[in-house]
This record gives C-alpha cells, structure tokens and sequence, in this order.
C-alpha cells in the first residue's frame, strides 16, 4: 500500500470535475476528512500498520461515486443515485481500483466497505476484519459529516439558509424514530428540521467507543444543535428532546462499550 500514490491518482481523477462547484468542493473536502478520522480511530484502535493504511485507503476512496453523482444531477439526494454501488462499479468492474493500489491482496475488503458505508443498517459481513473496516469507515463517515455540518454553509448543504431552517420543525414520523434511537429513513424526511435531525440520529449507528471519544473531544451534539436558530417553538422543545436524549445515549454507550 502507498497512501502518497492513492492521493495523487485521486487528485488526477478530480480533474475531471469541476473543482470550484460548492459542492464538489465539499465533498472533497470531506474525502480527506473522513481519510483523517480513518487514520484517527485505526491508531485509537491499536491497530496493524496495514489495517491502519488499509482504513486510510478506504476512507480516500469510499465516496469515488458522489463525484459522477453531481456532474450528473447536481444533488446528493439518494433517489438520484446510490453513490456507494457507483463507487463500486467504478473502482472494481471497471479495474480503476488499480490506479490507487497495485495488489488485489485487499480489494473483498475495500469492496464490502465502500459498498455499505452508506448503508442503513450494517448487516451481512460475516468476515470479522471485514467487519471491522465497514465498521470503522462508517464512523469516519460520520464524525467527518459532523465538521462539514459544522463548517460549510447551510445554504450549501439544505439549500436554504439556517434561519429558514429553524422556522420548520420535526414532523411526528421522524421524530418517532428518532425517539427509537434509529437512523433516520431518508424517503420519510419532510421538512427541512426533517433533515436536520437526520444528520443528528447519525450519532445512534456510531460503532465504537473511541468514535464517541472524538465525538465528545469535539464536543459535537452541542455545536451541531446550536448552529440552528430554532424560531419555531415546537422545533425548540423537540431539540431540548434531542439533545438530553444523545447526551443519556453516549454515556450509556461509553460506560458500556469496550472497543
């Protein structure tokens, strides 16, 4: 594995995007953010030097297919496109796996992770490495979604502004979900609060204890529920709800969890 070659036969896949879109931009952006928190949680893990490259590897290439997603339709909506099997076709049918890693040692792994780390639920790995690499970069996935929800403009993630955001609020079947301590089913998001707390549920499909470390580190259920001003009163009371309840899930995980 050469992680410095990866990075620049990704760079020179990028050109055939258009760098300077918002949300091309982002989603770079996030690519190596996500690569980082990879690396975060492997080291965190004490895991091998080539369990920690092979997270890195995957986390740079995991969302290979958003990229032809918003060259086509402009939108990270998942109706669009499944950006995960994309990403798949991509790198492995169409052997551009090879541009960014020579060998073949590791490409069940890579494909199993990269095809469910968008996935709603985890399930049907029986492989415990395997596992654990889907595991990991969906966490990374995760914490990564935190900081751009944190630092990019609402605007550029809702299309609306954060103001307009917070006049809405949560519609009951999201918010019965989320009571549930679920994900959140993108086909019932109404509202654009709807979305909101969608980002937020992501926190109940976190898979390991120093994953919620960084969480706290950064201290972000408190930042992303303070970036909306909440006009609407119900909105205001349903996020009382929301982060009393992520604060009593994250201590119920941590004080149980053992990675």
């Amino acid at each position: 594995m050469n992680l410095q070659h990866a990075k620049k036969e990704f760079e020179r896949y990028l050109d055939g995007y258009d760098r300077n879109d918002d949300k091309v931009h982002l989603k770079i952006a996030h690519t190596y953010g996500v690569t980082e928190y990879s690396r975060q949680i492997a080291e965190r893990l004490k895991l091998s030097k080539e369990d920690r490259e092979l997270a890195q590897l995957i986390g740079l290439l995991h969302d290979i297919g958003r990229f032809e997603q918003l060259k086509r339709f402009d939108s990270f909506e998942p109706d669009t496109m499944d950006h995960a099997s994309f990403g798949v076709r991509i790198l492995f049918p169409e052997g551009k796996i090879r541009d960014f890693i020579e060998t073949d040692e590791w490409d069940d792994i890579i494909q199993t992770a990269i095809a469910k780390h968008s996935d709603f639920r985890l399930n049907g790995i029986a492989d415990n490495r395997t596992l654990m690499h889907a595991r990991i970069i969906r966490d990374a996935d995760k914490l990564d979604n935190c900081r751009v929800k944190l630092e990019d403009t609402i605007e550029t993630i809702l299309g609306v502004s954060a103001r307009e955001v917070g006049m809405t609020s949560v519609s009951p079947e999201v918010m019965e979900q989320f009571r549930r301590k679920e994900s959140i089913l993108s086909s019932i998001r109404r509202t654009k609060m709807d979305y909101w707390l969608s980002y937020l549920a992501y926190f109940f499909d976190i898979n390991y204890k120093v994953s919620w470390d960084i969480i706290r580190e950064h201290d972000y259920v408190t930042r992303l529920i303070g970036r909306i001003p909440y006009s609407d009163p119900q909105a205001r009371l349903q996020m009382d709800e929301v982060q009393k309840t992520l604060y009593e899930y994250m201590a119920d995980f941590t004080a149980s969890s053992i990675d």
